[in-house]
């Protein structure tokens, strides 16, 4: 960094700053001032802005102009190389002809022997790759697939042999293998390592399952085919909208050539890595895994994913705009779409998107009962309540898994005013999922604010502190109710612990102030009341605030705010 910094000041000085503004159609919208300055330190910041906030495409072309000022700066290059990569710029492979030490750039030239045909130029890339870090995990999947390529079936097993046996990312290398057979008509083999796949992995996914569910329903075996599709519902609920269009391309072979092998290889570590905050590699290995797969949905839907958590949700809602409708993800794709549409801020947009996709699943109750979702965060609790009896209506025989459909009605009921009809909805909520101590916390709460069965309502947040003891809503909760009872002293001490799980929370602040003024310590009880002021109570709850400390603190009767912080 050394080095690019000094480059940067000396450039700094000896370029002038321009005064004219940046003609270039590519010329980024952030540009608001009609003069802009020039010159590769202003260049460099550019892109890192840019990068930064996932706009790629404008990031390279930054450092691409920073580049050409300064063509020796390795820094320079190395960022260029990573924008031009993850925007799919060709300028990437230039770079990367330049940059022998950097792996995702080898891996970036294997490819390109992948994509012209030249199978053992691929070999030799990969195999020349360090074997340190992450790419000593991926290489003996890129010449495996390389040597299948090739037409070495035999040497491409060979080379996962031994990672078939070992230990770490054992799954993944025997999935591979098991594919690597498979495409080669070893189905004796095949099938042997598919079934050992499914045991090591430990858990069923999107991909894993629409494998081994194509590699059963081509060996004829159907109905275990469905089964699989349907354990994997059952993990993910929002995949039981897919089932049908999963059911139906069961037939085609998910990894057709040797290009798709390594681009699996490719998101199987990509996944791997999301999930140990391994984030930048992640997002190159899925930009390499879609320039050799560019309709590799389960690739495109990782990626946006890894967008979305980024707090990116425009760059993640372009990455999903290409999928196909006909692939047999789409109604997930459209799930998630609508959710980055609402993220945005277009939440009629994304209303207008799941209305469809209920018209075009009218047994399921998914894309109703995300609607009504959106629409109650956004406050819109009386918009929310009959689409959620929609959604119910689509539920013949709820059960467990239907229970936060009721509870999400009652919320949207309970802040209607509607109490009668939320009371209902928590209670069978609860019949579906006993244990649930969200469910058990609202309903509890509930009554204690209405000083309604404070005896039972006590029982029922005990059960649910017990099962979420660090869940500061529900140490309030379980403290209100001490209160509520004539317990000050333990109410005082629970509401203080809630208070330092949650210190944010001006609701659980009202409270603990209420506290403090039933056990006559009138001094801190305002000064919490004030804090709570401060931390953007809702506006009802403003106002009983107000009133307390208006009239010398108020009495305390009477909940200090709502339960909009039992919502989860």
């Amino acid at each position: 960094m050394q080095l690019i910094r000094a480059s940067l000041i000396a450039a700094s000085l000896l370029t002038a700053w321009g005064a004219a503004a940046d003609p270039s159609p590519a010329a980024s919208p952030r540009r608001t001032a009609r003069f802009v300055p020039t010159g590769l330190y202003a260049d460099y910041l550019d892109g890192r802005f840019a990068l930064a906030n996932s706009d790629a495409s404008y990031a390279a072309e930054s450092f691409m102009r920073a580049l050409a000022l300064d063509p020796g700066n390795p820094e320079l290059r190395q960022q260029a190389f990573l924008a031009s990569l993850l925007s799919g710029r060709p300028e990437a492979l230039q770079l990367a002809r330049q940059m022998t030490d950097d792996p995702t750039a080898q891996l970036l030239l294997g490819d390109r022997e992948v994509k012209s045909g030249n199978w053992e130029g691929a070999t030799q890339r990969f195999r020349s790759l360090s074997r340190q870090g992450v790419t000593q995990v991926l290489q003996p999947l890129l010449v495996a697939w390389a040597q299948q390529g090739a037409g070495h079936t035999d040497a491409a097993l060979t080379t996962l042999h031994p990672f078939v046996q070992g230990q770490r990312f054992r799954g993944v290398y025997t999935l591979h293998a098991a594919l690597i057979a498979d495409a080669a008509g070893r189905t004796f083999e095949a099938g042997r390592l598919y079934q050992l796949a499914q045991s090591e992995y430990g858990g069923m996914n999107v991909r894993l399952a629409q494998i081994l569910a194509s590699w059963q329903a081509r060996q004829g075996h159907s109905a275990e085919a469905l089964q699989t599709l349907k354990t994997l519902a059952e993990g993910a609920p929002d995949v039981a909208i897919a089932l049908p269009a999963l059911a139906s391309n069961l037939t085609a072979r998910p990894v057709s050539r040797p290009a798709e092998g390594i681009a699996e290889a490719y998101f199987a570590l990509a996944a791997a890595m999301n999930t140990r905050d391994a984030t930048e590699f992640s997002l190159q290995l899925l930009r390499l895994a879609l320039d050799l797969q560019p309709d590799f949905t389960a690739a495109r839907m990782l990626l946006a994913e890894t967008y979305e958590v980024g707090h990116h949700p425009a760059a993640a809602l372009q990455i999903l705009a290409s999928i196909s409708p006909k692939d047999p993800l789409i109604s997930i794709v459209q799930l998630r779409r609508a959710a980055l549409q609402n993220e945005l801020g277009r939440t009629d947009e994304a209303v207008k998107a799941l209305e469809q996709l209920a018209r075009e699943h009218p047994d399921s109750p998914l894309p109703l009962a995300q609607e009504a979702d959106m629409l109650r965060a956004k406050s819109r609790f009386s918009e929310a309540i009959p689409v959620y009896d929609r959604a119910i209506a689509r539920v013949s025989e709820p059960t467990r898994a239907a229970w936060p459909l009721f509870y999400a009605r009652g919320i949207a009921e309970e802040r209607s005013h509607q109490w009668p009809k939320a009371e209902a909805d928590f209670k069978e909520a609860l019949r579906l999922a006993p244990d649930q101590p969200y469910v058990l916390n609202y309903l509890a709460y509930s009554w204690a604010d209405q000083g309604q069965n404070l005896a039972e309502a006590r029982q029922m947040l005990e059960k649910a502190a017990a099962l979420r003891p660090n869940d500061g809503s529900i140490v309030d909760s379980l403290g209100w109710v001490m209160l509520r009872q004539g317990e000050t002293e333990p109410a005082v001490r629970s509401l203080e612990q809630a208070a330092e799980m949650s210190p944010e929370d001006a609701t659980i602040n009202g409270h603990l102030g209420d506290a403090y003024w039933a056990a006559g310590r009138k001094l801190e009880a305002g000064y919490q009341w004030r804090r709570a002021l401060t931390l953007n109570p809702d506006p009802d709850d403003a106002a009983k605030l107000e009133a307390k400390l208006h009239n010398d603190f108020g009495s305390a009767k009477g909940g200090s705010g709502e339960s909009a912080h039992n919502i989860q």
